[in-house]
């Protein structure tokens, strides 16, 4: 990017450009050149009332030099292009990121003294200010600072500032690059432990689901040869029907899929800041997000709104024909600025996932009256496989310490969402979610065994 610096100075168009350009040049007056033009008025006023001559020269001199100072600096064009860099520019919540800003002089004139300040939010810390001294003609300058944010979200960078001054810090003026960066702020990742969470819809990496190779709409039924075609794919009987080379389909591997349904309900949260319930289903959605897209599932973002974030396919799910790195940073994306919906039910969402059996499905819901609690239970008829993580935001807000209290109809909703078949956990304030992803898997190990166990007494 060009610095506004190297832009043409403002050209006489009349007396109301004029006066434009004469307003911007005394903006610029520090407080050193007020006082020395005061001073200088002054001194002037004095000299024609007392008669003293040579007291009107000091008082001209006083006054012409702030003015002198400002046309200058007013006339001053730097020819200076800047660059910024951000290491990197996808950071977790709590982390550093550093940001380089680079300075060329493209003139054929040294520069002189330059002071640079970024444009940052408050959240991202101070703003930097730097202080270059004279540029060489050709030559550069880098410089860097750290922004650190505990919220999540998108902060725009910029745009860089170039502070022109005179030597004698008569006049200070302002002039702006065009051009401003994004730092993305994704919430925090925890590792997950790799567990067997029975019901999974298996895929390779995990298992062995396999599925018809589709090379097109017309691979719904054996079709003819095609150059590249493996010859032991021929299907003699029917090449012997129609006369021509017919290639006969072939099974291959298919991606499990999961998919992690959030829970963003205003209603349903309680409390606001980066310890709050809210952001700790948001952090969690994230890590099951980035574990199950690392062990080779298709994977789908799902709120309550019944948005997903897109993949590739109509379905919504991303991660089968993409790099599962370009499919973590979408959906981290997604996750980075996602708040609070106005919704009030679980609807939409169900109504996306009743369309067919989805996998794995995974879980993070606020608070549940009676109603939403049946809509959820209803959930896991479409599944291969169900976790829950039930938060609840009026124990986060009234016990800071985590410390136990009546649950206020949790228990009651956790016994209906397993009565239906899924895996669900309470998950109190500042809870692990390692430990809490261990305790699922145990969980449903448990239920998977006394089932066994009963029906083996059932037909003893």
């Amino acid at each position: 990017m060009s610095a506004g610096g190297s832009d043409q100075p403002p050209t006489s168009q009349g007396r109301k450009g004029d006066k434009g350009s004469v307003r911007t040049a005394l903006a610029g007056l520090t407080t050193r050149g007020r006082s020395f033009l005061a001073a200088g008025v002054a001194a002037a006023v004095c000299a024609y009332v007392l008669g003293q001559p040579d007291l009107l020269r000091v008082g001209l001199l006083l006054a012409a030099l702030p003015l002198i100072c400002a046309a200058v600096v007013y006339r001053t064009r730097y020819r200076v292009a800047g660059s910024r860099r951000l290491s990197p520019a996808r950071v977790p919540a709590g982390s550093e990121a550093r940001v380089h800003l680079r300075m060329d002089n493209v003139s054929r004139l040294p520069t002189g003294l330059l002071m640079l300040q970024d444009r940052v939010p408050y959240v991202l810390g101070p703003r930097p200010r730097f202080v270059l001294d004279r540029v060489e003609a050709g030559g550069r300058r880098e410089v860097s600072y750290r922004v650190r944010s505990d919220l999540r979200g998108r902060y725009p960078l910029g745009p860089l500032q170039l502070r022109l001054n005179d030597p004698f810090g008569m006049c200070e003026l302002t002039r702006s690059f065009s051009t401003h960066d994004t730092l993305t702020v994704v919430p925090r990742v925890e590792p997950l432990p790799a567990v067997r969470l029975s019901g999974e819809a298996k895929g390779y990496g995990e298992g062995r689901q396999r599925s018809l190779a589709l090379a097109g709409e017309d691979d719904v039924i054996p079709r003819g040869y095609r150059y590249g075609d493996d010859l032991r794919r021929v299907h003699w009987r029917l090449t012997a029907r129609y006369g021509e080379l017919m290639v006969r389909r072939e099974e291959q591997p298919q991606r499990s899929r999961c998919t992690v349904l959030l829970d963003t309900r205003g209603l349903a949260y309680q409390g606001a800041g980066p310890d709050s319930a809210f952001e700790w289903a948001v952090s969690g959605a994230a890590s099951v997000l980035v574990h199950m897209l690392e062990r080779g599932f298709s994977v789908r973002l799902l709120t309550d709104t019944g948005n997903s974030v897109p993949g590739e396919g109509a379905d919504g799910f991303a991660g089968a024909n993409q790099e599962s790195a370009d499919a973590a940073g979408l959906m981290m994306d997604t996750l980075a600025v996602v708040d609070h919906s106005d919704g009030t039910s679980l609807s939409r969402a169900y109504d996306v996932l009743r369309g067919g059996n989805e996998g794995l499905l995974v879980a993070f819901l606020g608070d549940l009256d009676e109603e939403e609690a049946a809509v959820a239970a209803k959930m896991r008829q479409r599944s291969g496989g169900a976790v829950a993580f039930l938060l609840d935001g009026d124990r986060w807000v009234r016990e800071p310490n985590g410390a136990p209290g009546p649950m206020n109809g949790q228990e009651e909703r956790l016994r209906m969402l397993r009565e239906a078949g899924w895996t669900a956990v309470s998950v109190p304030r500042g809870a692990s979610l390692n430990e809490l992803w261990r305790q699922a898997d145990r969980d449903r190990a448990g239920v998977m065994t006394a089932s066994a166990a009963s029906y083996g007494e059932g037909r003893s």
